[in-house]
């Protein structure tokens, strides 16, 4: 597991990005803090969401953290970047499986919905989990298939 990573949010998401950021600074993760870096001065979800979006793009970066007031407008503008697949998690369970099944590479949360004791658990999981893990052989086959498929979708439809 890679233990490198970005995080970032806006103000809404802003301490639930400090204390998952502490959480992975604490467990020996290389975090960038691509911002907000105060409440006092925030930066646009879109802004942030973009600046992660570049860093999957640039191979910076294999994942990253990316905190809003509800996660789906971080998740919306990562997702409008080839490469990137920005998933928007509530639970644990969502995390998993959006790593496992989907091999999605950001992890979107939402700041006014997720505690910091479960964000830091959602973001954990995130983190630890890799594509297709845990999962019966056939699933584990179609879904490496499906991944295959779903790039060449993703390739023809930004390279229009």
């Amino acid at each position: 597991m890679n233990k490198k990573l970005f995080i970032g949010s806006d103000k809404s998401g802003f301490t639930l990005k400090e204390t998952v950021k502490a959480y992975l600074l604490e467990n020996d993760y290389e975090v960038e803090d691509i911002g907000t870096l105060s409440e006092e001065e925030p930066f646009p979800f879109y802004v942030v969401a973009e600046k992660g979006a570049k860093k999957i793009q640039n191979k910076e970066y294999e994942r990253g953290i990316l905190i809003c007031g509800t996660g789906m407008g971080m998740s919306i503008v990562s997702n409008k970047h080839e490469g990137v697949h920005g998933a928007a998690c509530e639970s644990v369970i969502a995390a998993e499986k959006s790593r496992a099944i989907n091999d999605a590479n950001v992890l979107c949360m939402g700041g006014w919905f997720i505690a910091p004791f479960l964000g830091v658990e959602i973001a954990k999981t995130f983190l630890e989990t890799e594509f297709t893990q845990n999962l019966e052989d056939w699933r584990a086959e179609r879904l490496k298939v499906a991944k295959k498929d779903v790039r060449k979708i993703e390739k023809d439809s930004f390279n229009k």
